[in-house]
């Protein structure tokens, strides 16, 4: 992934940031300027003093007359010229070409080292020089604070600015190999940070940066300063692949990673206690770099159960996901009992938390986490009656708390397509849109005012998107990022069969049918199962399974506490670095450990899957003796997996019967 990034920050020699920098050194040639025409004006007045012979008295006098009405013109035209300045600039250019010109003048007459004219040029052309620099630094803004000088954002964005009729102090925060960050102070009490957002298309005309290359944001505490992040847009243009599932294993409360931003950082999303909606034209992405890279990344977190629903395209979007589904509708009749069965069961899941003290669903809680996808929303709502409707926006305002999200995808959320009630409460993901009347439904107010703009893609850059949602920070919800690309051929293109065959290949390696989820779940999934799962495991292998063999004095304290009468019979009796003997009777029974070396992601998926084997088998309970084939096989270490049997108790998933000494398996649903 980091080998990619760099590559796409090299797909222009000359990026942003190198502009920014060029354009900073820039300055300091404005600094020198005064002083190298000063040097020029000497060498010219030399010049004409030798050229122009004025030994004679009648030549000097025409020499002097004609220079003079020379200089007169010059000093016209500078004034005229001068017109856009303010008072003092306005006279302070006049000014100088009228006292150089002068000087040339006495200089050519009466030679450019005499007494006067050497001492006007040492004295007078110090004094001239030295205030086109005080102008200079004075218009650098924040000149005299630290390290200014070396500071390219100090340089070049108020100059940015100034050029948008705009008075600001900049200092970069922060720079890396792809961004630089900076803080903005606006003139108080004549100019906001709003004023700045509005005027960022002008300033970056006036730097010469790409559109989008500048994205702001208001200070919280103060509306006279901003954020300001520079970066290059330049590199999203081309599609970047997907890395793989970032937390395999991880809880859905953890941030789900499911594209790069624009200054090449990842995305980091928690799509838990809020309901999105995923906007976009016809070709701009909305699909693959919206649908799949979300949902590829949810069927990889144990505690989160899918609920799917596309009438419109039925299986092509969806369908190479299906196999790690828990639900997947594609008929009227098939939405419709989706939805009313996740309406009837709300009130049970908010029940089941009250019962816990809890007012929202949080992890280990016990309930597995809906994310109920809707992808063509306006052709499913519109699919049902008044009072289906009326029963899904209950639904939409309830579920939140009861442990679920609400995905809705559709082309433009218009009042025709989204109802408003729904629209309000919606995180907002903005693909390619064809105008900016479009992106108005896409974008949220604080996306618009910060100046996204979706239109400026269309369909041209697929995977491009805007995102504005609790977990993203403000400085970002009008950063454009680039989602993942699925499959792509050996030219770096997106490609519709290898794509198609890596998402059925990653569904296939999450089956929902192997997650463990709770009752109710189970009883709307429709697994192929029958609806039999273990409850939810303990926070996935990522927090359950520790990263080491080594059985370290936790282990040992779990395995005295587990292990010494883990069986109805009081005659064995074990320690934790005991070898696991069933029979000691039985000398066929005492095995070597196998040499298997195995990853610690590894080892927790054979330990769920044995447990899952002996539920699917119908065991009610279970003792150590029964995950003998582990050890045979994986060379799993008995003290390690009693462990990661203690969190599974921990979590609720699990029971232990302290009488008869031996771990519970949950209740079973009842399947109708």
């Amino acid at each position: 992934m980091a080998t990619r990034s760099k590559e796409l920050a090299t797909i222009d020699t000359e990026s942003s940031l190198q502009k920014v920098a060029a354009q900073g050194v820039s300055k300091l040639v404005t600094l020198a300027s005064p002083w190298v025409v000063g040097l020029l004006l000497f060498g010219v007045g030399a010049a004409f003093h030798f050229i122009l012979n004025t030994d004679d008295p009648a030549v000097a006098s025409w020499t002097a007359f004609l220079m003079s009405v020379g200089v007169i013109v010059l000093t016209g035209v500078t004034y005229g010229q001068s017109h856009a300045r303010g008072p003092w600039g306005k006279a302070h250019t006049t000014a100088t070409t009228l006292l150089t010109g002068l000087w040339v003048t006495a200089a050519t007459i009466n030679g450019p080292t005499t007494v006067v004219t050497g001492r006007i040029a040492l004295i007078g052309g110090f004094t001239l020089c030295a205030t086109w620099n005080i102008r200079t630094v004075i218009r650098m803004k924040g000149w005299d604070a630290p390290g200014t000088i070396s500071d390219p954002l100090a340089f070049l964005f108020g100059q940015g600015a100034e050029r948008a009729g705009l008075t600001v102090e900049a200092r970069t925060t922060a720079a890396t190999e792809h961004k630089i960050e900076g803080a903005v102070q606006l003139e108080p009490g004549r100019q906001t940070a709003e004023d700045l957002q509005k005027k960022v298309p002008y300033i970056e005309s006036g730097i010469g940066l790409p559109p989008g290359s500048v994205i702001t944001s208001i200070d919280p505490d103060d509306a006279s300063k901003a954020t300001v992040v520079i970066s290059d847009p330049r590199v999203m243009k081309h599609p970047i692949p997907w890395p793989g599932p970032s937390r395999p294993g991880g809880s859905i409360a953890d941030p789900i990673r499911h594209g790069l931003w624009q200054d090449l950082d990842e995305v980091a999303y928690v799509i838990v206690g809020h309901h999105l909606q995923i906007m976009g034209q016809t070709g701009s992405g909305k699909s693959i770099g919206g649908a799949w890279n979300l949902l590829g990344e949810i069927v990889t977190r144990y505690d989160a159960a899918v609920l799917a629903i596309d009438i419109t395209k039925g299986e092509q979007t969806l369908g190479p996901l299906a196999e790690a589904l828990h639900r997947f509708e594609t008929t009227k009749a098939g939405a419709k009992a989706l939805l009313a069965d996740v309406q009837a069961r709300v009130k049970e899941r908010t029940d089941q938390l009250a019962a816990k003290q809890l007012q929202k669903w949080k992890p280990g809680c016990g309930l597995t986490y809906w994310v109920v996808w809707i992808e063509e929303f306006p052709d499913v709502f519109d699919a049902l009656t008044d009072k289906e409707q009326e029963a899904f926006l209950s639904m939409l305002k309830a579920i939140r708390s009861a442990g679920g999200t609400v995905v809705m995808s559709l082309q433009r959320s218009d009042y025709t397509q989204m109802p408003t009630l729904a629209r309000g409460q919606l995180a907002k993901a903005c693909f390619g849109v064809e105008s900016g009347h479009d992106a108005g439904f896409g974008l949220s107010e604080a996306q618009q005012d910060a100046g996204a703009r979706p239109e400026l893609w269309s369909n041209k850059q697929p995977g491009m998107a805007y995102l504005d949602a609790p977990s993203i920070p403000d400085e970002r919800i009008a950063m454009p990022m680039r989602t993942f690309a699925w499959g792509l051929d050996s030219r770096g293109q997106f490609d519709d069969e290898r794509a198609n065959a890596a998402m059925r290949e990653h569904a296939a390696a999450w089956p929902a049918a192997a997650k463990p989820v709770d009752e109710g779940t189970a009883a709307i999934s429709r697994l192929p199962s029958g609806g039999r799962a273990l409850a939810a495991p303990p926070e996935a292998l990522e927090h359950a399974i520790d990263a080491t063999d080594d059985e370290d004095e936790e282990v040992r304290n779990v395995a005295a506490e587990y292990l010494t009468e883990d069986d109805p019979d009081p005659e064995v009796q074990a320690g934790p670095d005991d070898p696991i003997v069933d029979d000691p009777s039985d000398p066929e029974w005492e095995f070597a450990p196998p040499e298997v070396t195995m990853t610690p992601q590894q080892r927790g998926e054979a330990l769920m899957a044995h447990l899952q084997g002996l539920w699917d088998d119908g065991a009610r309970d279970f003792a150590t003796r029964d995950l003998r084939p582990l050890w045979e096989s994986t060379g799993m270490k008995r003290a390690w997996a009693q462990k990661q049997l203690k969190k599974l108790i921990e979590a609720d998933v699990l029971g232990y019967d302290d009488d008869a000494q031996r771990y519970l398996m949950p209740e079973r649903p009842e399947v109708g």
